[in-house]
């Protein structure tokens, strides 16, 4: 399904069916998926830097999160408070889990999307409510209790790093309104779209976009602070000579890839918000 340069809600979203916002997350996840090349990411050519999981394991796992973000989305029209999404979500992942035998292929995303799904049907199931963005009303109705969640949690990758480094990883991003994909994804991808670059490239424009400005706490938990930065450099020489306009870009990734992997290097959290950014580019009109 193309992209618009600047779309309008879907007819069957305006109208707050829980099937289809379903189903437009779960193409988010897909289209993320499915883009190539990602460098350091799990694509249908190779696994990246990730040894758990191949393209079989990110199909499986779209497959078993179907109906989750309808559930969300339903607990979030009703107003539920962040203490009542969260179980929604874990029992998402643990059809995750069990589908991929383990493999973490979109914890970030179900969080992510979750979220965004939820505030979405907030603002549909309420046209009487001031516009908002689907990333303000996340940080407006639950923000604070995300924040206070994070200091609750158990330990995590995501806990780890924000500890030693301070990056505040997806918590942070989802308190905040996701502020790198307002900010810095969509405005890529829309770029991108009214230039007219197709939707695959256009995608991974928009990941490239993310990897040069984001704390991507995957990048620091595998390769610590010199990894970020030497990822973030790539990323932004990558987008100061041309990106993916540029007639060879498809084989600079593919040398960018090598090197990734070789060095076990995974921008995963700048992935989870490339599929964000694909979903709010539908559901919020420009």
């Amino acid at each position: 399904m193309p992209l618009a340069p600047s779309p309008s809600p879907p007819e069957a979203l305006t109208r707050l069916c829980p099937t289809a916002l379903d189903a437009a997350c779960c193409a988010a996840l897909k289209h993320e998926a499915d883009a190539w090349p990602k460098p350091g990411l799990v694509t249908p050519v190779d696994s990246g830097s990730h040894r758990d999981m191949n393209y079989a394991s990110f199909v499986d796992s779209i497959a078993a999160l179907r109906g989750y973000f309808a559930e969300i989305a339903e607990a979030g029209a009703r107003g539920a408070p962040y203490a009542r999404l969260q179980p929604i979500a874990i029992a998402a992942e643990a059809r995750m889990l069990a589908a991929t035998r383990g493999a973490n292929t979109h914890r970030g995303a179900i969080f992510n999307l979750g979220l965004l799904a939820a505030a979405y049907a907030w603002r549909a199931a309420r046209p009487e409510a001031a516009p908002a963005t689907c990333g303000e009303l996340v940080a407006r109705l639950w923000g604070p209790a995300i924040l206070a969640a994070r200091r609750e949690a158990d330990a995590s990758h995501g806990q780890a790093v924000w500890q030693r480094f301070a990056a505040g990883g997806a918590r942070a991003q989802a308190a905040g309104g996701f502020p790198a994909v307002y900010r810095v994804g969509l405005p890529a991808l829309c770029a991108l779209r009214a230039d007219g670059v197709e939707e695959e490239a256009a995608l991974i424009g928009t990941l490239m976009a993310l990897m040069a400005e984001l704390d991507d706490t995957n990048l620091l938990w595998r390769g610590g602070a010199a990894g970020l930065a030497d990822v973030r450099r790539a990323a932004q020489d990558f987008g100061r000579t041309g990106g993916v306009r540029h007639p060879v870009w498809r084989q600079r990734l593919i040398e960018m890839h090598g090197w990734m992997v070789a060095r076990n290097l995974s921008p995963g959290g700048s992935a989870d918000l490339v599929a964000a950014t694909w979903l709010v580019h539908r559901l919020d009109p420009a």
